[in-house]
């Protein structure tokens, strides 16, 4: 029997005097925290950081990447990320090498062990998503991607009017 599609959940906008209520960064990172807390406590449970998850993700699209590329995909400073890497190679998660052009490079690797687990935690993050969004169109989960990509990367514009 097949399962009866929900119909999307429109809510009425809520109108608040509050500033952050309406702060498109701080609605922003409150939805991160929000959709993200549950699946942290859940990864964490297969003993890695939400950063180690996150590192383990971006290593499955794209083995061997530098320390550098990491921080940036994954948002961690690189003092932070090193030492994650290093806790996720004594656990045997990853493996890093010296880069080929720039010795002074670290080249993170995911492991076979390391390679099972993202595997694992994808499959259960995409079911954690798919839950997520259920109650939305396609087309708008698709708008809503599209917005947040264009965010990113007007993100990394200058801001003119702080100059001094």
């Amino acid at each position: 029997m097949r399962a009866a599609r929900r119909k999307p959940v429109v809510r009425e906008a809520r109108k608040s005097e509050a500033f952050l209520d309406d702060y498109l960064p701080y609605l922003l990172g409150r939805a991160s925290y929000v959709i993200n807390k549950d699946f942290d406590r859940h990864v964490q449970s297969y003993g890695v950081s939400p950063l180690e998850w996150r590192v383990l993700a971006t290593l499955s699209d794209r083995n061997g990447r530098t320390i550098g590329e990491l921080a940036h995909m994954v948002v961690a400073q690189q003092p932070t990320l090193t030492k994650a890497i290093k806790r996720m190679a004594q656990a045997e998660l990853v493996r890093t090498a010296d880069g080929e052009d720039d010795q002074r490079k670290t080249i993170v690797f995911e492991t076979d062990k390391g390679r099972a687990l993202a595997s694992t935690l994808i499959k259960q993050a995409r079911e954690h998503e798919a839950g997520l969004l259920a109650a939305f169109a396609a087309s708008d989960i698709s708008r809503l991607r599209e917005i947040l990509r264009t965010l990113i990367e007007r993100g990394h514009a200058p801001l003119g009017f702080l100059r001094p």
